[in-house]
C-alpha cells in the first residue's frame, strides 16, 4: 500500500522530541524523506535510532539547526535539496516555553528569546522554504506549529501566547499572498499535549492534570498532531490554506482556561524566567 507523502521530501524543525519526533516518525512511514532539524543534537539522533529501528533511517537526515539563525534554518533547507533532490513540506514546529512571570518581572532578553524562537523561527522557515518551492514551480505546503494559547488570553503565559498569535496571523497572511503559486500555508494548534516539554519526565502525574484539561477523556499525544500533519502535508488537503487547525479534544469548545485552572497565575506571583524547553540548555527562573 502506497504512503500518503510517497515521493515528497519535508523538513521538520523541532524534531527531535514531542510533536516533531513524532511527526518525522509518521511522515517516514508513510513514504517521505525528512530533513529532521533541531538543535538538541542528543535528541535528534534519538530520533534517527528510532527511524533505524522501523527500517526508515535511510531516507531520514539530521541536521544541528537554531531556528533563531538565519543561517542554520537555510542550511536544513539546503540540505533537503542536496541530500533528497527537492522540497515539499517545510513543517516549522520547534518551540520552547520561553518567558513566564507577571508582566513587571520578565527580562526584555526572555521575552526576545521567546519570540526570536517562536515568530522568527517560523518566519525564517517560510522565507526559505518559499525560495525553493517557487523555484521548482509545483506549488507545495508549509506547516506551522501554533497553540490554543495564542487564540485566547488563558491558555499561556504572555510571550508564549502573543508569540503564537502572530504565528497565527503570520500563517493567513502567507496563505494569501502564496495562494497564486500554489502553496498551501497553515498552522495546527495544540491544545495540552503529553511531550517532554510539558511533561519534564513526570508522565504520569501529567497525564492525570491533562486528561482533566478538556472534555476529551484522555490527555492528547505527539502522534495526535502528527496526524493532522500528516492530513494537512497530503494531497487531502489540497484546497485548505489560511488554516489554523485546533487539535485540542475540545478544550477550546469549552473555554479551558488553562492558566488559571492550572495554577499558573499562582507561579506567575511566585518568580520569573525563560523555559528553554528540551533544547538542551538552561532557563532560569528568580524566586520572590
Amino acid at each position: 500500500m502506497a504512503g500518503r507523502l510517497d515521493g515528497k521530501v519535508a523538513v521538520i524543525t523541532g524534531g527531535g522530541n514531542g510533536i516533531g519526533r513524532a511527526t518525522v516518525l509518521r511522515f517516514l512511514e508513510e513514504g517521505a524523506r525528512v530533513v529532521l532539524a533541531d538543535l538538541n543534537e542528543q535528541t535528534g539522533h534519538e530520533t534517527l535510532a528510532l527511524a533505524r529501528q522501523a527500517g526508515t533511517d535511510a531516507q531520514a537526515r539530521f541536521i544541528r539547526t537554531d531556528v533563531a539563525r538565519e543561517a542554520d534554518v537555510a542550511a536544513a533547507v539546503a540540505l533537503a535539496t542536496s541530500a533528497f533532490g527537492r522540497l515539499d513540506v517545510m513543517f516549522n514546529n520547534a518551540g520552547v516555553a520561553g518567558a513566564f512571570g507577571a508582566i513587571t518581572d520578565i527580562e526584555e532578553a526572555d521575552w526576545d528569546y521567546t519570540f526570536d524562537v517562536l515568530v522568527k523561527g517560523v518566519f525564517l522557515g517560510m522565507k526559505h522554504a518559499t525560495r525553493v518551492l517557487k523555484a521548482q514551480g509545483q506549488g507545495g505546503v508549509i506547516l506551522s506549529t501554533a497553540s490554543i494559547a495564542g487564540m485566547s488570553g488563558g491558555d499561556g503565559p504572555q510571550a508564549y501566547s502573543a508569540s503564537k498569535a502572530a504565528v497565527i496571523n503570520l500563517t493567513r497572511a502567507v496563505a494569501v499572498e502564496l495562494a497564486p503559486e500554489r502553496i498551501r500555508v497553515n498552522a495546527i494548534c495544540p491544545g495540552g499535549i503529553l511531550t517532554p516539554l510539558i511533561h519534564r519526565g513526570n508522565e504520569d502525574a501529567m497525564r492525570a492534570v491533562l486528561e482533566k484539561f478538556q472534555p476529551w477523556p484522555e490527555a492528547g499525544q505527539p502522534e495526535n498532531i502528527a496526524g493532522a500533519a500528516l492530513f494537512l502535508a497530503s494531497d487531502d488537503a489540497t484546497f485548505v490554506t489560511g488554516e489554523a487547525l485546533v487539535v485540542d479534544g475540545g478544550a477550546v469548545a469549552a473555554g479551558s482556561n488553562a492558566i488559571q485552572n492550572l495554577g499558573g497565575g499562582a507561579m506567575a506571583a511566585m518568580g520569573a524566567g525563560v523555559d528553554r524547553g528540551t533544547t538542551g540548555q538552561e532557563g532560569s527562573f528568580r524566586s520572590f
